[in-house]
C-alpha cells in the first residue's frame, strides 16, 4: 500500500477584513456637540426609576387583584413579596448606577454595572430564601406570579422608548 502525500499550497490570508475596518473607521466620525445634543433630544434615555416605579405599581395592583379575586390575604402578601423581590433589588441597582461614582469613566461604568448586577441578584436570592420565614403563610404560586409579572416590566420598558425620528446628519 503506497502512501500518497499531497502538498497543499497555502493561500495568502484573506485581507479584505483590513479594508472593511479601514472603511468603517473612515465612516465613523465623532459627533459634534450639536449633533450629540440633537441625538439626545430625539432619543431620550429611559430612567431606571421609572421602570422601578412601574414595577412597584404593578405589584400593588396585583396584590389588590389577588385579594379581590381570591379573598385571601395570604395570597396578596405573597404576590406583594414576589413583587418586592424584583422592586427592591432593582431600586438598589438603579441607585448604584445613577450615582456620581458610576459614571466617572466608561471603564468605571462597566465595572459598576457588573457590581450592581451581582448585588441585585444576591439580594433577590436572599429575599427568596427568606420568603418562607417572612411571609406566613406563604403561597409560592402567588409569589411567583408577582415576581414574574414584575420582571416582565423590563420587557415593556423597551417599548416605552420613543422611536428614532431621523438619522443624524453627518
Amino acid at each position: 500500500m503506497a502512501i500518497v502525500r499531497q502538498t497543499v499550497e497555502r493561500q495568502p490570508p484573506h485581507e479584505s477584513w483590513r479594508d472593511e475596518d479601514a472603511a468603517a473607521a473612515a465612516a465613523s466620525k465623532p459627533l459634534t456637540r450639536e449633533q450629540a445634543q440633537d441625538l439626545r433630544t430625539r432619543q431620550p434615555s429611559l430612567s431606571p426609576w421609572r421602570v422601578v416605579g412601574a414595577q412597584a405599581a404593578l405589584g400593588g395592583v396585583l396584590a389588590l387583584l389577588a385579594v379581590l379575586i381570591t379573598g385571601r390575604q395570604d395570597w396578596a402578601w405573597s404576590v406583594l413579596y414576589g413583587a418586592a423581590t424584583v422592586v427592591l433589588p432593582g431600586a438598589l441597582m438603579a441607585r448604584g448606577m445613577t450615582s456620581r461614582l458610576s459614571s466617572t469613566s466608561p471603564g468605571a461604568s462597566a465595572v459598576s454595572f457588573m457590581l450592581w448586577q451581582f448585588v441585585k441578584i444576591g439580594v433577590s436570592i436572599a429575599m427568596l430564601v427568606l420568603a418562607p420565614t417572612l411571609v406566613q403563610p406563604l403561597s409560592w404560586p402567588a409569589l411567583l406570579v408577582g415576581l414574574v409579572l414584575c420582571m416582565k416590566v423590563y420587557v415593556l420598558a423597551l417599548l416605552w422608548r420613543p422611536a428614532v425620528k431621523n438619522q443624524v446628519n453627518v
